[in-house]
């Protein structure tokens, strides 16, 4: 299977949607690349492939994979194309740290373990919706 295949696999960009068609695209590829299921050194679609699959403008493509490269989860050798590069590993760190930070303020706090989940799980539904 195909990096597009896999991108597009019970996948579609929501027009509908108040999230901007870049941040759609921008989040799948990090969630595939954070899953593993795009591994390390997966040449993406060409910006222009992906578009025209998605049915946006180069331009959307193109500023996902732009922030994606800041972030370090993908790497751009001109020509070449992109690829994902090690940054799962980055994001899950970076994850785990904040994780540690919440854990250590919930403890300090008193607060019980279900009532912090519980919180952390509202967080994530809300900044999903």
């Amino acid at each position: 299977m195909n990096s597009m295949d896999v991108l597009m696999r019970r996948w579609r960009l929501d027009l509908e949607s108040t999230v901007p068609p870049f941040e759609q695209v921008r989040l799948r590829i990090l969630d595939l690349a954070s899953s593993g299921e795009l591994a390390v050194g997966t040449k993406l679609p060409s910006v222009r492939a992906l578009a025209g699959d998605l049915g946006v403008a180069a331009n959307t493509v193109a500023r996902a994979y732009r922030e994606l490269e800041q972030a370090g989860i993908v790497i751009t050798a001109g020509r070449s194309g992109t690829a994902i590069a090690s940054g799962g590993d980055k994001i899950a760190a970076q994850v785990a740290d904040a994780a540690d930070s919440y854990a250590a303020v919930v403890r300090d706090l008193g607060m019980p373990r279900a009532q912090a989940l519980r919180i952390v799980s509202a967080a994530l539904e809300r900044n999903n919706a």
